[in-house]
């Protein structure tokens, strides 16, 4: 898998690495195995989960924090800014002119059959209003991006909630910045800038027990001083949304699984039904909004640095990791002779289901995988592997080393892009495992950025 993994937190001879070394000595103090059951006690009596009703688990929280050097959090910070200017250009241009298509930058067919596309509806004051990129470090040291997240990214209040429970246990400053209280304040930023309605009436949409998340809905509606509704809660009258108390809503910021307004043969969906006209009638705005997807769509990630260079003129400053669209027909032919090697995943997938990861695959796996290339190679895209890194982290009262990726979170506004210090670090349960998506079992630590001047700055 491109070379040995790097251990995040430890040198090779297994000191820790001294941006680290607070945190770790600080775990070793409090004793791993007693951290472990607090923090667990503590996400228990917060209600922390994940699943929908009926099927939620307990959300685990590593009580090991990972700590990011400050001058490499500021690049990725700066590399995530600049991927969402390049996504909103071209997710404009996606329903708009199109220039990328003709340009040669993204082939037609990667819109033409894309399925969030959203044709029909005024145009927002932004696609784009949250994001949550999944970048991971190679054997390398370096972060790429796996997957952009710019639909309804997930998992920020267990973030959150992870610094409430972990940092306060440690008494180490996890750094300068507030996070909660900047994310507060930039949610409601980025709420407000959606529209140009003053004093807007603001909703958060969930869908009730169903959701995976819908611990985090709940907290997002705290977060901004919303009420959480359901789809059924909401009222259609003529070309208004009502809520349950009979006010009209302006703005939605929706939190839904369903992230479309039709099914694949165009007919509205449930969610369509229901919002179709207040979005055609300019009466309420979305945010994501739909057709945000577009620069979601997995097809479209392999062309994600060139539409930096076409849309900016600027050279990437986070690299892709390299990936392959397999609906042309020369790079699908090369993908399958090399399939053993790389990572295949569905173009709509999310959670990490359906991916095949091909250096662990057996045989049979190999040629299912292969037949269903051949049946739809739009439907697939296939990406280099990773050596993901490791973390220490608490396993039977001991600390091992469990892979991990990074996921940072941005909210884009008038004044720019706020990228949040830190965010999330999801790591596998199992050893060797290299799946961390929490709807498969995976956790979550507390993710640390020192201010200048201390380790790490």
């Amino acid at each position: 898998m491109n070379g040995a993994s790097l251990d995040e937190a430890l040198l090779p001879d297994g000191t820790d690495r001294p941006h680290a070394a607070a945190a770790l000595q600080a775990v070793r103090g409090y004793g791993p195995t007693a951290l472990a059951a607090d923090v667990a006690r503590a996400a228990a009596d917060l209600g922390l989960e994940h699943g929908p009703a009926g099927e939620a688990h307990a959300f685990t929280v590593d009580p090991v924090p990972r700590v990011l050097e400050r001058t490499e959090w500021a690049a990725v910070a700066a590399g995530v800014d600049q991927r969402l200017r390049a996504l909103e250009a071209f997710v404009a241009d996606a329903h708009g002119p199109r220039e990328a298509v003709r340009a040669g930058v993204v082939p037609a067919a990667v819109l033409d059959t894309n399925r969030y596309l959203a044709p029909g509806l005024p145009t927002p004051r932004r696609w784009i209003g949250m994001a949550g990129p999944d970048l991971v470090r190679g054997a390398d040291g370096e972060f790429v991006v796996l997957e952009d997240n710019v639909r309804t990214p997930s998992l920020l209040a267990y973030s959150l909630a992870a610094r409430d429970l972990v940092a306060p246990r440690l008494g180490v400053q996890p750094g300068p910045v507030p996070v909660r209280e900047v994310a507060a304040e930039a949610m409601r930023r980025m709420l407000a800038d959606a529209t140009d309605v003053p004093d807007p009436v603001v909703a958060v949409l969930g869908d009730g027990p169903r959701s995976a998340v819908s611990w985090e809905i709940d907290r997002f509606g705290e977060l901004v001083d919303a009420p959480v509704v359901l789809p059924g809660q909401l009222t259609v009258r003529g070309e208004d949304l009502l809520l349950p108390d009979g006010r009209r809503v302006d703005l939605l910021w929706r939190r839904t699984s369903e992230e479309r307004l039709t099914d694949d043969d165009g007919r509205p969906n449930e969610l369509g039904e229901l919002l179709l006209p207040a979005l055609r009638a300019g009466t309420v705005t979305v945010v994501n909004a739909f057709g945000t997807g577009v620069a979601d769509d997995k097809r479209t990630f392999p062309y994600v640095e060139d539409l930096v260079r076409h849309f900016l003129g600027e050279e990437p400053l986070l690299r892709s990791q390299p990936a392959y669209d397999l609906g042309d027909p020369a790079t699908c032919a090369a993908v399958l002779d090399r399939l053993p090697e790389l990572v295949l995943k569905p173009r709509s997938g999310s959670g990490g289901w359906g991916i095949l990861i091909g250096p662990r695959a057996t045989a049979e796996q190999l040629e299912r995988a292969r037949a269903a290339v051949l049946t739809a190679p739009g439907e697939w895209i296939a990406q280099e592997p990773v050596a993901l890194s490791t973390h220490p982290t608490v396993v039977d009262g001991a600390l091992a080393p469990r892979h991990v990726d990074y996921r940072p979170y941005a909210f884009c506004t008038d004044a720019g892009t706020v990228v949040l210090p830190g965010g999330l670090t999801r790591f596998s349960l199992a050893a060797g495992d290299l799946v961390v998506n929490a709807s498969q079992g995976g956790g979550a630590k507390d993710t640390w950025v020192p201010g200048p001047g201390t380790n790490g700055g």
